[in-house]
């Protein structure tokens, strides 16, 4: 291995635990990516003249019911994708630790997901699960990105590498009859993750992973988007409909489009 000193430090964390958390490797694009969310919650929902951006984010429920908040969710979602430049943004907040973890040729999904959970609100659960047990390619990485400071019960979870190692061996008389059957079968031995607004979170999605109600007084946003290198197997999300290429190199781009002389 002719790795770096630092992209060693980083691999070996990564594959022991199953995620890093680090600082994000450009704060004035996750500072644009921020006040995106801020124009867009003033368009649909309004602020008070010099309202804090964190306040606006952390105290959103008390402007949106639950009810309401599916609604709110899918008009920023489609808002921000709709943003030329939200990709390229997301992808420099996270971009040297995509390198040292995946390689500097990337492919990068489509579309940036959202996560807004409302205290004491059931209705944005996400059970516990791994995105590989439903298709997803184990050669994908998810970037987590928290819009505030997400702590407890306001953040996710997931069963780090050992834990996960050994409920493979026994999942079948573990896993219950119900994702909840599952979750209490992990429940000790789960990480609740600390990630605060200015630091990103890769984790590994094929461990199980997942949130709870959130009991905290404060609402939580969080972005998420996964990336795999290009010439990485793929699951059933392919190349062209949920990944595109964003880092590809030039020696790549001239192998693929090689032809061999016409001899006929």
């Amino acid at each position: 291995m002719f790795l770096s000193k630092l992209d060693q430090q980083l691999s070996d964390e990564y594959l022991n635990q199953g995620f890093i958390i680090r600082p994000v490797a450009d704060i004035e694009a996750l500072t644009w990516m921020r006040n995106q969310f801020i124009q867009l919650i003033a368009e649909n929902v309004g602020i008070k003249p010099g309202e804090r951006h964190e306040d606006v984010l952390n105290q959103i429920h008390l402007k949106v019911s639950a009810p309401e908040l599916n609604n709110l969710r899918l008009k920023i979602i489609h808002g921000v994708n709709a943003i030329k430049e939200f990709r390229r943004m997301y992808f420099k907040v996270a971009r040297p630790y995509l390198e040292a973890l995946v390689g500097n040729e990337l492919a990068m999904q489509l579309r940036i997901n959202l996560s807004i959970q409302l205290p004491e609100d059931d209705s944005s659960l996400l059970p516990v699960h791994a995105d590989t047990w439903s298709g997803d390619s184990p050669f994908e990485v998810v970037v987590w990105l928290p819009l505030v400071d997400c702590y407890l019960s306001k953040a996710m979870y997931l069963l780090q590498t050992n834990f996960a190692d050994e409920l493979s061996q026994k999942f079948t008389e573990r896993a219950g009859r119900s994702s909840e059957d599952l979750y209490k079968s992990i429940h000790d031995d789960v990480k609740q993750l600390t990630v605060n607004y200015g630091e990103v979170l890769i984790f590994n999605q094929g461990l199980p992973h997942g949130n709870r109600i959130n009991k905290e007084n404060e609402t939580r946003w969080s972005m998420n988007c996964r990336f795999k290198g290009v010439f990485t197997p793929y699951g059933d999300k392919k190349i062209g409909e949920f990944f595109e290429p964003i880092t590809l190199r030039a020696a790549s781009q001239a192998g693929m489009n090689y032809k061999f002389p016409n001899t006929a």
